[in-house]
């Protein structure tokens, strides 16, 4: 058994699946711990739900080369309704605007995690350590020590480079004492994949409804993936609802823009919380995905975000090793959590800031958000710039984010 890496990452969840695609052929030995086997349907990353794929994440995918693999599951949105339920407001977002042929897709956690994750043992320099746990790392000068729990025997690895991708609860961050900034919203997000009772026709619907903002995202087989964000206090009740019940409050929040609804899938809940660590790099570790942020799902930017700092991370890795540098250099470290820096605070920024405003139920802000909404509805040049941030084709952006190839 191979001991000795160039970097170990640990969680092969969707981000992590995807740094180690992103680096294999680049001249880098890569090891991947794991702790569900690949088989489980307990990997929280890879269940049903509904994953919003930014256009600039299908650019990242189509780079580590698992886009072709994924399209045929993979519905595209070409348009983006955002209103106000029962009031004034509303936005709406084109495909042809942008001369794209998709604003961006939807795709299961499932399909997203069976296309990353088969034959991801196989793939030249990735070795998969699976399942596995991590007991206890070290930090050292030269070199990081990681030592496992696999098969009921202890095993350690070195590496010149450790990856956090484990996750909100990551035991690396936590390890290195890394303070975060959390706080909760007091909101759950209840999911279900829905059958309509009309033909999905490429649009995605953001619905702010007095129980709380509703999303509405096609997916295949004439599906749509529903995120509802519910005040915690309301979960047990709504989640206690027989299925035609429970679809009886869905019509009733989200109205008749897809007809009545004619089927409701496996509900489950997510609490939702805004998390922030404070620092991204250690001396040969770097944080990456849901260990280093986490935010509310009501634009979905969520696995977007996490995708973005696998490109910008996989970019500079692959420079440092062709330049015979040392990849856990905090040169190179520091350089990643700058590139960043920007795109993760806008991106929490404007998602907090739309959940305090379309939560707030005092008339005057309620008013100010409709007009707000009418306002970047007739302003072409806002719009195209808040749009392209979701879309994440802003600002400097790594070769896989622009579709090019690392080599």
């Amino acid at each position: 058994m191979k001991t000795d890496f160039d970097l170990i990452i640990i969680g092969g969840g969707m981000v992590g699946a995807s740094l180690a695609r992103a680096l294999s052929g680049c001249g880098l030995e890569v090891a991947v711990v794991e702790a569900w086997s690949l088989d489980s349907q307990e990997q929280p990353s890879y269940d049903d739900r509904a994953i919003a794929l930014a256009y600039g994440t299908r650019q990242i995918l189509q780079g580590i080369g698992v886009w072709d693999a994924l399209r045929p599951d993979a519905e595209p949105i070409r348009h983006i309704h955002v209103s106000d339920r029962g009031h004034f407001g509303f936005t709406r977002l084109d495909h042809k605007d942008y001369g794209l042929e998709a604003l961006g897709y939807v795709a299961t956690g499932h399909a997203l995690g069976s296309v990353l994750l088969k034959g991801l043992s196989e793939l030249p320099s990735v070795h998969l350590f699976c399942p596995a746990q991590l007991s206890a790392f070290e930090v050292e000068e030269d070199n990081v020590s990681v030592k496992l729990s696999m098969d009921g025997e202890a095993h350690q690895l070195t590496a010149r480079l450790l990856v956090a991708a484990d996750g909100t609860r990551s035991m690396v961050r936590e390890t290195l004492g890394i303070e975060v900034r959390e706080w909760g919203y007091g909101q759950t997000a209840l999911i279900s994949n829905l059958t309509p009772g009309i033909e999905p026709s490429g649009v995605a619907y953001e619905r702010f409804t007095d129980a709380g903002p509703m999303a509405m995202l096609p997916l295949t087989e004439g599906r749509y993936g529903m995120v509802w964000t519910l005040a915690d206090e309301d979960v047990d009740r709504v989640m206690a609802l027989s299925d035609e019940e429970f679809l009886s409050q869905v019509q009733q929040g989200f109205g008749s823009r897809l007809g009545i609804f004619q089927k409701a899938g496996r509900r489950s809940c997510y609490p939702l919380k805004l998390l922030q660590a404070k620092e991204h790099v250690r001396p040969r570790v770097a944080l990456i995905g849901n260990a280093a942020h986490a935010v509310h799902p009501i634009t979905g930017q969520g696995f977007n975000l996490g995708i973005r700092d696998v490109a910008v991370l996989a970019d500079l890795l692959v420079d440092a090793a062709k330049e015979g540098a040392d990849i856990g250099s905090m040169q190179v470290l520091e350089t990643y959590a700058d590139w960043r820096r920007r795109d993760q605070q806008a991106v929490a920024l404007m998602t907090d800031g739309l959940v305090r405003m379309f939560t707030n139920p005092l008339l005057p802000v309620r008013v100010a958000r409709n007009l707000g909404m009418l306002a970047l509805d007739l302003a072409p040049s806002v719009k195209q710039m808040v749009t392209r941030q979701f879309m994440g084709l802003n600002g400097n952006l790594p070769r896989l984010s622009r579709g090019l190839p690392l080599e």
